[in-house]
């Protein structure tokens, strides 16, 4: 081990990467009465409250808003809604993000008594952290934990020509200031969707091109309400196919597939995933494997000795409120506090195109990998009563897939105009395996959207 500088700093805890489960673990250990650094190259505070889950969903306030107005004709007199993405743009710069501004999250973590180093920060060996800041490097000796919080960033895929063009990451998408005439998204996922969505929206024409299908990871059936809602939106969808050049030249991109013919568009946004640099980390400096796809972690967290790593790169999904909840548990573990330990198996998610797409658990395809005697039950949105009263806009179903051999639910997925919140009750009944019995011999209030787990029940099996 090379030998420690001596103008080292000596400190309780840091936490390499201030997202929002790295700001949340440092403030707690903070609070403690630990000496705490956060260090952070970006923002503190992370992709989520900038670029991502805060002003995407601005976004798609406004988008649902604008869908909504167009359904006046049918539902209550007549409207011509015209799109302005001035307030948009306003909106996230003024309300979420203090136009890309963090001093707001600064003041309150040094408020907390952490302090603050903006720099990037990376393993040095065992209890040692080397930051590189604007000012120089600053080295620091961690007595007690270092936390690593890495968070992740767009991937770009390999694709000949790309790298040669002004491509849009979701960082450009969030931060423009006009909505582009006609727009090529790559990628199916819920970024790439959700963008879609909006953009076409307020005028955009819009092509997706994805490998497989939207919203691979989601259950078949929600790809496949989501791209007849798409088609009738007007949003053209091109699944199956492989990218294989991407050219610009000055005004259109042209991207050329491995089927059919090349498509042009103004602006082309890459959202293909996301991944972290485990080289530029450090990690192999205490032992661990620089190049495998996320840091392995036990249920309190732990990485190595005097090492937890919470977030995107424990793999366990990359959504702020996984980070959250791991970043409680490390902080707890590292304070000596009674805590319990990390649980996978009724992990949340929601993709918030219209319809909301909602997941917990296990897919049925999941399950039955497992090797579980699989039951499934599914109630479509339209055909309850509160989707008839709702009537257009209303596409979406709720499906529970079972473990028979068990009598308790092992995933759920929930989509229609408010299938994030009707989730919640099914996340409840997954993570605390509630009894099938139990939940069918509940009252479901009526006429919700969430009565129709009951119907789904009455089909389950």
């Amino acid at each position: 081990m090379p030998a420690e500088n001596p103008a080292t700093e000596s400190v309780d805890a840091v936490v390499i990467g201030m997202g929002p489960g790295g700001e949340a673990v440092a403030t707690e250990l903070a609070r403690a009465g630990l000496a705490v650094v956060g260090v952070e190259g970006r923002l503190l505070g992370g992709e989520c409250p900038y670029y991502a889950c805060v002003p995407t969903k601005m976004m798609v306030r406004a988008a649902e808003t604008l869908a909504e107005a167009r359904r006046v004709g049918r539902l209550a007199g007549s409207a011509q809604p015209q799109p302005d993405w001035a307030p948009v743009a306003k909106r996230i710069r003024d309300e979420a993000t203090d136009n890309w501004d963090d001093r707001v999250a600064v003041e309150r973590f040094e408020s907390a008594g952490g302090t603050f180093v903006r720099g990037w920060g990376r393993l040095a060996g065992p209890g040692q952290v080397h930051v590189d800041t604007a000012d120089g490097p600053r080295d620091f000796r961690a007595l007690r934990a270092i936390v690593l919080n890495p968070g992740t960033v767009p991937a770009v895929p390999p694709i000949e020509g790309l790298a040669e063009t002004p491509y849009w990451t979701n960082r450009d998408a969030v931060t423009t200031t006009e909505v582009p005439e006609s727009l090529i998204v790559l990628g199916g996922g819920p970024v790439g969707v959700e963008f879609a969505q909006i953009f076409a929206r307020f005028g955009a024409e819009v092509t997706v091109v994805v490998r497989s299908r939207l919203i691979p990871r989601a259950e078949p059936e929600a790809a496949e309400t989501l791209a007849k809602v798409f088609a009738e939106e007007g949003i053209s969808v091109r699944t199956g196919v492989d990218t294989e050049r991407i050219d610009h030249d000055g005004e259109y991109f042209t991207v050329r597939l491995s089927t059919g013919d090349p498509i042009r568009a103004r602006r082309l946004l890459v959202a293909t995933g996301r991944h972290t640099d485990l080289g530029a980390l450090g990690i192999g400096t205490i032992g661990l494997d620089e190049h495998a796809r996320g840091i392995e972690v036990d249920d309190r967290l732990r990485a190595a000795e005097g090492v937890w790593a919470i977030g995107d790169v424990t793999g366990h999904g990359a959504f702020t409120h996984m980070s959250m909840y791991q970043a409680r548990i490390a902080a707890a573990d590292i304070l000596g506090s009674a805590t319990e330990p990390a649980q996978y198996h009724a992990v949340p998610n929601v993709t918030f195109t219209e319809p909301e797409i909602g997941s917990v658990g296990m897919t049925e395809a999941q399950a039955r990998e497992a090797g579980l005697t699989v039951w499934t039950g599914r109630a479509d949105i339209p055909a309850a009563t509160r989707g008839w009263i709702h009537g257009p806009g209303n596409a979406g179903f709720v499906k529970l897939v079972a473990d028979a051999d068990r009598g308790i639910l092992v995933g759920a997925t929930s989509v229609g105009p408010v299938g994030g919140e009707v989730l919640s009750a099914l996340t409840v009944a997954v993570h605390a395996r509630v009894p099938i019995t139990t939940l069918r011999e509940m009252i479901y209030a009526y006429p919700t959207f969430h009565r129709a787990i009951e119907a789904a029940l009455g089909d389950l099996g």
